[in-house]
């Protein structure tokens, strides 16, 4: 048996998934349990509709923050943290440093959504 060649990884945020999930649903007419658990899942806990969460990613992305990787541009947007001990709390398992002023850059764009 051939094993599994990943071509492309690209990080979702929950409302892109959650996007993905309606298509399946309007594709397939019904999903199966574990996708309606997952839509259930989505529809409880994501903040964001489908078109903030694009705008947030790409205003994140455009602050120019070189070590602020699509992973993490992933989890601000699922997490949305609210003030600076949230934000350092998300990036605690990460084994990057950035500056003061950068977490300040990004808390003030991330609050403009909260």
């Amino acid at each position: 048996m051939a094993g599994i060649q990943v071509i492309k990884e690209n990080p979702l945020c929950l409302a892109e998934i959650r996007q993905k999930l309606e298509e399946i649903k309007k594709r397939d007419k019904e999903l199966n349990f574990r996708a309606k658990k997952t839509e259930d899942y989505l529809n409880s806990v994501t903040k964001l509709k489908l078109q903030k969460a694009e705008e947030l990613k790409k205003e994140l992305h455009n602050l120019g923050i070189e070590r602020l990787r699509p992973l993490l541009i992933v989890k601000l947007i699922d997490v949305l943290p609210k003030d600076m001990d949230s934000l350092r709390a998300l990036f605690s398992n990460e084994s990057l440093s950035l500056k003061e002023e950068d977490f300040t850059k990004i808390l003030d764009v991330v609050k403009k959504y909260v």
